[in-house]
This record gives C-alpha cells, sequence and structure tokens, in this order.
C-alpha cells in the first residue's frame, strides 16, 4: 500500500516546461522549480513519491498529465481555469503554481474541478472536431472565392458548400480564375474529407454508441454528428440527476451578477463545450425555421414574436430546452412525443371515487 503524505503540489503546465510548488502540511513551501512537461520529466519526479495532492489548471497537457500522475498513484485535481485569477493584478508562472497548490489546500471547491473524458472517449471526439475544422477551413476558402470576385463587381451563385466548386466555376470572372482554381480544388478535397468523416461519425453512432444516439435522434433536426457529440460531451446521463442541469453545464443559461438591489439580465455564461453549443444552436433554427410541428416548435415560435432580438433569444432558449430533452430520452429511454401536451390533454382524466 502506497503512502500518504501531507502535500500539496501546484503545478502550472506550460508546453515546454512546468512550474511547481510544494506546500507541506503547515502551509510551508518547502520547494519549487521547473519541470520539462514531458512524461519522462514528472515520472522521473514523481514516481516513487508517496501519495500527494496535485493541482493543475485545465489545459492542452492536463488530459494525460493528470492521467499519468494517478497512475503513479497521486490524487489529481484538475481545476477550471474561469474559476481562477479573476481580480488578480499579479500572475506569474511562480505565482500560479503556489496559487493552485493553496487553493486546493483550503477548500479544492473554489477551483470547480472538471473531470478530464477518458483516452477512448477522447480519441472518438477528435474524429468530429477533425470534421468541424475541416468545415470552418472550407467556409474561409468559399468566403475568400466569393471576396475575391466581388471586389472586381461580380457575385458567384449561392449554392450548398458542397457542391459549391462545381456551380460557380463557371461564374468566375477570366481575370480571377487563376487565383480561384486553388481555392476551388482545396475546397474540392475538403468536401471529399468531409463527406469520409460524416459516414465515420454516423457507422461510430450507429454501432459504438447506437443505444443512446437512437433515442436522441427521435428528435427532428438532430442528426448523427449532435447526438453523437451530446454523448461524448456528457459522457453518461446519470451524470446530472436532473435534466435541467444540462443547460447550465454547456453555457446556455444566463449568467448572474447580483449585488443588493442590482440583479441585471445578463447574456449566456458560455460555458463548457463551445462547439456542443453551436450545434445545439443550429438544431434550434432548424426548429424555428422549418422543423415540423411539436411542442418545442410552438414554444419556440411563441418565444420568438417581437422581432430580431426576440427571434435570437429564442433560438438560444430552444437550444437549452432541446439540450433538456435530449438529456431525459437518455436518461429514461423514453419515445420521443412531438405533440405529448395534446396528447395528455386529449387522455380524458379518471372518474373520481
Amino acid at each position: 500500500m502506497k503512502k500518504v503524505s501531507t502535500l500539496t503540489i501546484g503545478v502550472d503546465v506550460g508546453d515546454r516546461y512546468s512550474q511547481i510548488c510544494v506546500i507541506d502540511g503547515e502551509g510551508e513551501i518547502v520547494e519549487e522549480g521547473k519541470l520539462r512537461t514531458t512524461a519522462e520529466a514528472f515520472e522521473g519526479r514523481f514516481a516513487g513519491q508517496a501519495s500527494s495532492l496535485i493541482v493543475m489548471e485545465a489545459g492542452t497537457h492536463s488530459p494525460w498529465l493528470s492521467q499519468l500522475l494517478k497512475d503513479l498513484g497521486h490524487e489529481c485535481l484538475v481545476a477550471n481555469p474561469a474559476s481562477l485569477y479573476s481580480g488578480h493584478r499579479r500572475k506569474t508562472d511562480r505565482i500560479d503554481a503556489e496559487k493552485l497548490a493553496r487553493w486546493a489546500r483550503a477548500d479544492r471547491s473554489v477551483l470547480s474541478p472538471v473531470e478530464h473524458a477518458g483516452p477512448e472517449i477522447q480519441a472518438d471526439m477528435a474524429l468530429v472536431h477533425t470534421r468541424r475544422a475541416l468545415v470552418e477551413t472550407r467556409t474561409k476558402l468559399i468566403n475568400r472565392c466569393r471576396g475575391m470576385v466581388k471586389s472586381r463587381g461580380y457575385r458567384l451563385p449561392r449554392c450548398d458548400a458542397a457542391y459549391f466548386p462545381e456551380r460557380v466555376r463557371d461564374f468566375v470572372p477570366e481575370q480571377l480564375v487563376r487565383a480561384a482554381v486553388p481555392l476551388l480544388r482545396m475546397i474540392s478535397q475538403a468536401n471529399e474529407e468531409i463527406r469520409a468523416l460524416d459516414e465515420a461519425i454516423k457507422e461510430l453512432a450507429g454501432t459504438k454508441y447506437g443505444e443512446a444516439t437512437r433515442l436522441l435522434e427521435q428528435v427532428p433536426g438532430v442528426g448523427a454528428i449532435t447526438a453523437l457529440t451530446f454523448v461524448l460531451t456528457i459522457r453518461s446521463p446519470d451524470r446530472f440527476f436532473r435534466s435541467r442541469q444540462v443547460g447550465a453545464y454547456l453555457g446556455l443559461t444566463p449568467a448572474k451578477k447580483q449585488s443588493g438591489e442590482s440583479d441585471p439580465e445578463l447574456s449566456i455564461t458560455r460555458a463548457g463545450n463551445v462547439y456542443m453549443r453551436v450545434l445545439l444552436v443550429q438544431c434550434a433554427q432548424h426548429i424555428l425555421a422549418r422543423g415540423p410541428d411539436s411542442d418545442l416548435r410552438r414554444w419556440a415560435l411563441a418565444k420568438a414574436e417581437g422581432g430580431k432580438a426576440a427571434k435570437r433569444r429564442a433560438i438560444v432558449a430552444t437550444a437549452r430546452k432541446l439540450a433538456v430533452l435530449l438529456h431525459h430520452l437518455w436518461k429514461s429511454g423514453a419515445v420521443y412525443e412531438p405533440l405529448r401536451k395534446e396528447v395528455e390533454r386529449a387522455i380524458p382524466a379518471a372518474p373520481a371515487a
């Protein structure tokens, strides 16, 4: 059985070097120094040491580094960066490492700890994010093409991005063909890669995560990409006791800044997975614009009455409501009933005993 120490160790993780600060049970600094941000360096420093509490910020290196330290027998706490440094004007690697150690020693809850997904889920999510990066790159290339042509007084026809190179090729002015051809060629290549990734994601969603994604895809407008990303982001339906908590976890609830009599209405927190929030907003736009009749669409349309600002708020609110619905379907395994309220009204009340 590995010995347990009273040490708390703060690690300010850098891309090449990491600063460490070791605090003993009396709150005294007993060691400070730097390590290379490599598995070999951290194994050499922490292997064989009595089990300690080690704390670091969430970042690029924290998934593999926290797992490495756990495998070496240490307790590892990954702090949410959003909870740190607010109002602090002094910020250096040395100060950050000490603060992490002291805050974890005093009350780890102030660091809003996060739990990284396992390597398997990270690998599956990487597939989703590779597709996202290619779609964003394709959009930039298309916008460059349109902007270049527009600056010469011409316009390219509107069309789906998947058919853009073939559709617009004949509309490019002769003097811009040489500049446009490389862009159109790269867009075509991106389209091929995106189509291949769409198939891979659809296969992954239908096989490995099929039991969960089929429940989510019952909702019109929710496809394989959104369903799979939701499952990989939430990881387990039991992670949240109430489905309403999912909206806050994904940053779709309004921020709060209440003080005394002041309680202004603020925008959403935008916490959590950015891409998951983008996908939910896209689904909400589909539901509002052309989705089939449902309780959710009726609620969204009523919310959107009152102009453009009301419509923008309605889209975000619908995305939040959709996240809650998806979690409920996943957790309960229920069959989605788009007009559940009408069905409930049609059922006659039981006669009084």
